[in-house]
């Protein structure tokens, strides 16, 4: 904990957040509550006019990534995440797309053809699509780091309270379980709204930063994070009920755990076994191979080039080594079919397998 930051003594709990400055890594407070953490991201929409479904149904949920590939072959595919079909417009022929854009998003004004996949399938195809802006009267909630003990710098910053001493910058929102380790962190430009005191304790704030500079973490993910929060868990395969979306979320919060932690690499000839029964999607595919090589809540790679990292050494694995990947029939029919993002034919199957021989990691399927 930085000397300037003290916290005092209530009954309100640990203290779980941690408020840092990017640029200096100084704190700028602690607390034990983040209202607005969780929400309901300002999502992008989609309009694909003339739309031709490829016999696939995309009412409702469509799928937690659906990439946009445009005819024009100049331009790379576009990522929507956590994307879900509005419904098709039968006055117009079009089909309504929400999502959340990836950082590069499709060119300004860009309404050419693009056809639509979701990794395993193609979706059907448009002959020109649209953004929509959002509202302009949509407003994101505010981020609230209730019973605040802060630092020196920002009980500086909020005395002398100007604009430019209330605009704190770039941050990181430092997460920690309740074990005090490190969980993970939340990026964001903090830029104070307002303060007051907070009933959580004496010389405690309230602390409101500006929504609008700060992505929520997903409402359907809450349930994962309580659930780390407590914790990693002390079985292999807890996240095997979990739908593909929420195991997605269990993954972002399984790597960003191990990136925050020190790996115990095992010796060389290592023999590890893999449960294969609930490889059904990606995510699946990753969180087992993590289980299996570092144990329950185990990071192992979230993509073939992170999985190649992992097994050049420091994250708990030494070539050689050997895996006896039971009930791997299950993968190989759920990933042997995917796509590339620009929609090319992928054995996502056969190119870990070659990755992970590379790599040192004799694997006999069972």
């Amino acid at each position: 904990m930085i000397s300037t930051v003290h916290e005092d003594k209530n009954d309100h709990g640990r203290a779980r957040y941690t408020l840092t400055g990017t640029e200096h890594g100084h704190a700028w407070g602690v607390c034990a509550e983040a209202e607005g953490l969780f929400g309901e991201p300002l999502r992008g929409t989609y309009e694909l006019f003339g739309w031709v479904g490829e016999g696939a149904e995309v009412h409702g949920w469509a799928g937690s990534r659906v990439w946009l590939v445009p005819e024009d072959e100049a331009l790379g595919p576009w990522l929507l995440e956590d994307a879900e079909s509005v419904g098709q417009l039968l006055a117009t022929d079009s089909l309504v797309l929400t999502g959340l854009d990836d950082y590069e998003g499709p060119p300004e004004g860009h309404r050419g053809p693009v056809r639509v996949h979701d990794g395993h399938r193609w979706l059907g195809s448009c002959r020109e699509f649209a953004r929509v802006l959002p509202p302009e009267q949509q407003v994101a909630p505010p981020l609230v780091l209730q019973g605040l003990a802060q630092g020196d710098r920002l009980r500086a910053a909020l005395t002398k309270g100007t604009r430019r001493a209330l605009d704190l910058e770039e941050a990181a929102l430092e997460i920690q379980d309740d074990r005090g380790e490190p969980l993970t962190e939340r990026l964001l430009w903090a830029q104070v709204s307002t303060w007051r005191p907070s009933p959580y304790g004496t010389n405690l704030i309230d602390l409101e930063l500006h929504g609008e500079l700060f992505t929520p973490v997903p409402e359907y993910a809450r349930p994962i994070w309580e659930r780390w929060f407590a914790g990693p868990p002390d079985t292999l395969g807890a996240w095997a009920g979990l739908d593909t979306r929420r195991r997605g979320a269990w993954l972002d919060l399984v790597r960003e755990r191990a990136c925050r932690r020190t790996h115990h690499d095992r010796p060389a000839d290592h023999a590890y076994e893999l449960a294969g029964r609930p490889i059904t999607d990606v995510p699946g595919l990753y969180l087992a191979l993590g289980d299996a090589v570092n144990g329950p809540g185990g990071y192992f790679g979230g993509c073939l080039d992170a999985l190649d990292d992992c097994l050049r050494g420091t994250f708990g694995y030494t070539a050689p080594a050997t895996l006896l990947w039971r009930e791997a029939a299950t993968a190989r029919e759920h990933l042997s079919r995917t796509l590339t993002p620009d929609g090319r034919p992928y054995n996502l199957f056969a190119e870990l397998l070659d990755v992970l021989a590379e790599g040192g990691m004799h694997v006999t399927l069972a």
